[in-house]
């Protein structure tokens, strides 16, 4: 199986194309149908990425892959691209993928004759001694022409003269250069100058031509001409050898003597050029470098040098060099593809890229190995000649390495060894393989309450280590029910920045804390998510005024609390008993008398509250005492709430009603009492049914309340009684109270009913009875029978409800 994958890729590689073009074909020009010559489809070359592979800078050529041919891409100068050298081509790979294919193609391009002959100088001088022998040669100034074949330069034409005829010459390498040939002695004394053209025409149609002056001046005798021991001379010489390095001497000798003897060295016009990688000494004939030479360029280097005695004779031998390659060129590395982002799931042998490397040196100095450097989890493996494919080497995990600088290094095996390095950076791409985590395993904060609406509680927080919509973190509230409310109605998220919001303003008598779960979740396909618990405790704020409980403050009667005139010192008078439902120190209550018909005779306590003689009770204090207690809180700011207290300084009760029954009566009222009897008749009809609505809807708000209340564990509120005991004697009554009611049933006629406790005694009045002291006194015995059991349940009741 290997063997037969060896012979496939090799039939695939070997299978090549050439195709013949002209030169100077217009951009876009076709050059052949590639798919139909390598026999593949169009399909293929889509598939396989099919593109041209070049170590040129300029791509003269172009595949279209949607029909399969291959177009000029640039204009072609083939005097450019191979000077004198034919046939000229030039050679790229077509290249494929899944599987690799390559499949070379040469491009032959044709010479058109889009360049004439040309000289290097415009005039040539001669200088020729009257006594040169017949058939002497001179050596003429060579025409370039850089086009080639029938378009290259064919031939020279010499002005008809009578003393020279043209001999044309072909040198080794095909180049034509022309002699003049002495057929006729000269005669300085007849013509002692001549002027003559040599034209130089080209093959091509049409045919192109140029033209070089010639001047001859004819001297006196010199009858010999130089003759070289040579006619060959050979020699090496190193590549890149530096200016002045040594190459070879040329000899020649003149038998003649004097200044006819005398010889000169020179580089033959016959190689324009020559001149200028060259310098020879023109008295000894030795040759030096004078520019680099470059072995990839010149392999063999050929010239003529020319002697020349002073009477003008010369002679020329030629030169043959060979130059020996140096390793002075580093490879080079072309990269045919690279993938940029690599999945981070991407498994080992996943190829990334294709390079192609090549060394213009021979020999040992062109091969080539190629290697990465440092310790990435990559390798490099060669495929076909001069390819090399980067794959991965193991598993990938963008969360420890996000990106990597890949360094290949392309040595040849010269020496010493030159070396190309090239950088891939290589970016891994990120897939969701890591859920978010919270920055805490608990995150709690604290909100007072009667917060405002939509006041930001507090921040969670959760990274991911994966990156863009991967590491896009989305914060949800766990559903739950808290006090039998769904928990978007106490708190919001923001799904973006993770900042908790209340939605609602908190009451901490209703509730104290706030107990929930914060999902993070990613934007990954599928999405990853973490949870954490949030706790939320709500603060208490002085929001509650105290609540007097006792002595209850009646609209339409007047409580008041008995003192007898021989009260001493410190005498229990009341309690003021008050509750506060905050909290803390917004709880802690304080006793106040604010003020009072004599502020000399009571006190209340600070912290109790009770109301106390301050001094003996003498019958000059007034019968009819009013104090004023406020109840405060201690929070920040305070609250308080106010209680007026009637005090009556009496032995007896006839004495009492004296001063709470002095109150006036209107007189019209009395004459208008009719009309407001029928009117009260509507209005207690209508308020009847509108208090049996009230009573309903009240008793099912005081349910509601009190379930709410159960589930939400806040405090309650004790209620206390008029008859209450307290046992500790912390704010409320140490005594029991019986209280007795006074009424009336017309303007003449008063009812009262007394309670008595022990040393003390409480008057309720009606401030609309107008009784005497005799009437009272009269029914006094009726008023004092105790009342039956379902009698105090009905006061039991009605206190309650009043309360």
């Amino acid at each position: 199986m290997i063997l037969a994958a060896v012979l496939i890729i090799f039939n695939q590689t070997e299978a090549q194309i050439r195709y013949s073009i002209p030169e100077e074909m217009k951009k876009g020009s076709l050059v052949g149908n590639v798919a139909q010559d390598l026999g593949l489809d169009l399909q293929r070359l889509r598939s396989g990425r099919a593109r041209i592979v070049t170590g040129e800078n300029i791509q003269y050529t172009e595949l279209k892959t949607d029909k399969g041919t291959l177009v000029v891409n640039e204009r072609i100068d083939r005097e450019h691209l191979c000077g004198d050298v034919t046939p000229c081509s030039f050679t790229f790979e077509i290249l494929l993928e899944k599987p690799m294919e390559l499949h070379p193609v040469t491009i032959e391009v044709l010479d058109v004759n889009d360049n004439a002959p040309t000289f290097q100088n415009r005039h040539l001088e001669f200088e020729i001694s009257e006594s040169a022998a017949l058939g002497s040669r001179f050596v003429l100034e060579s025409a370039d022409d850089a086009d080639v074949g029938e378009n290259d330069l064919q031939s020279y034409i010499l002005t008809p003269n009578d003393n020279f005829v043209l001999k044309q010459h072909v040198n080794p390498d095909g180049s034509k250069y022309a002699e003049m040939v002495l057929q006729k002695h000269l005669d300085r004394e007849a013509q002692p100058r001549l002027s003559l053209k040599l034209l130089a025409v080209d093959g091509g149609n049409p045919q192109r031509s140029g033209t070089v002056n010639i001047g001859i001046t004819i001297l006196d005798i010199n009858d010999n001409a130089p003759v070289f021991n040579q006619s060959v001379y050979k020699a090496t010489v190193i590549e890149n050898a530096p200016k002045g390095t040594y190459v070879v001497t040329v000899n020649a000798r003149d038998i003649d003597s004097g200044s006819n003897g005398k010889i000169t060295y020179s580089f033959s016009k016959s190689k324009v050029g020559i001149a200028d990688v060259f310098d020879i000494d023109e008295a000894t004939g030795r040759i030096y470098v004078a520019k680099e030479i470059d072995y990839e360029k010149d392999r063999k280097i050929e010239f003529m040098v020319e002697a020349k005695d002073q009477g003008g004779l010369t002679n020329s031998s030629k030169v043959e060099l060979d130059v020996v390659d140096v390793n002075d060129n580093t490879p080079i590395i072309n990269v045919m593809s690279f993938t940029s982002p690599v999945s981070e799931d991407s498994p080992a042998g996943t190829t990334i890229g294709i390079i192609n490397v090549k060394d213009l040196d021979s020999g040992e100095n062109g091969q080539i190995r190629c290697s990465i450097d440092g310790s990435v989890p990559f390798k490099i493996k060669s495929n076909v000649r001069n390819y090399y494919a980067l794959i991965t080497d193991a598993a990938l995990d963008r969360e420890k390495v996000s990106e990597c600088n890949i360094t290949v290094i392309a040595s040849d095996a010269g020496s010493p060894p030159l070396s190309a390095k090239r950088m891939f950076y290589l970016k891994i791409s990120d897939i969701n393989d890591n859920a978010p985590v919270f920055s805490r395993g608990l995150y709690s904060a604290f909100i007072t309450e009667n917060n405002a609406q939509g006041v930001s509680v507090l921040s969670v927080h959760a990274k991911d280590p994966d990156e863009n919509q991967n590491a896009r973190v989305s914060y949800i509230l766990e559903e739950c029910e808290i006090s039998g409310l769904s928990l978007s109605e106490y708190m919001s998220i923001n799904a973006e920045s993770g900042v908790i919001h209340a939605v609602r303003s908190f009451d901490y008598e209703q509730i104290k804390e706030l107990i929930f779960t914060v999902k993070a979740q990613d934007g990954g396909s599928p999405p990853l998510s973490s949870n954490v618990t949030v706790k939320i405790l709500i603060q208490d704020q002085n929001d509650n005024p105290p609540q007097v409980l006792y002595p209850v403050q009646t609209g339409g009667s007047v409580v008041a609390e008995m003192v007898p005139r021989s009260a001493d010192v410190g005498y229990l008078v009341t309690k003021v008993v008050a509750v506060d439902v905050d909290s803390g120190q917004n709880a802690w209550l304080s006793y106040k008398l604010q003020k009072a018909t004599d502020r000399a005779l009571f006190e209340v306590g600070l912290q109790n509250g009770e109301i106390r003689t301050i001094r003996q009770v003498t019958d000059k204090d007034t019968v009819k005492q009013r104090l004023t207690v406020i109840v405060e809180d201690n929070g920040q700011p305070s609250r308080s709430a106010t209680v007026i207290v009637n005090v009556a300084v009496a032995d007896s009760f006839p004495e009492v009603l004296s001063e709470f029954t002095d109150f006036p009566h209107d007189k019209e009222y009395n004459d208008n009492l009719t009309f407001y009897l029928v009117l009260a008749l509507a209005v207690v009809s209508f308020l009847f049914i509108t208090c049996l609505v009230v009573i309903i809807s009240v008793k099912i708000y005081r349910w509601r309340q009190s379930r709410i209340l159960y589930h939400s564990n806040l405090p309650v509120i004790p209620y206390y009684p008029p008859r209450y005991s307290d046992t500790l004697g912390t704010g409320t009554l140490q005594h029991v109270y019986n209280y007795e009611v006074c009424r009336t049933t017309d303007s003449r006629k008063s009812d009262c009913k007394f309670g008595g406790a022990g040393s003390q005694n409480v008057l309720i009045m009606d401030p609309s009875s107008t009784g005497t002291m005799q009437q009272i006194q009269g029914e006094k015995s009726i008023l004092d029978e105790p009342d039956s059991p379902l009698e105090v349940k009905k006061w039991a009741n009605k206190m309650f409800d009043t309360c």
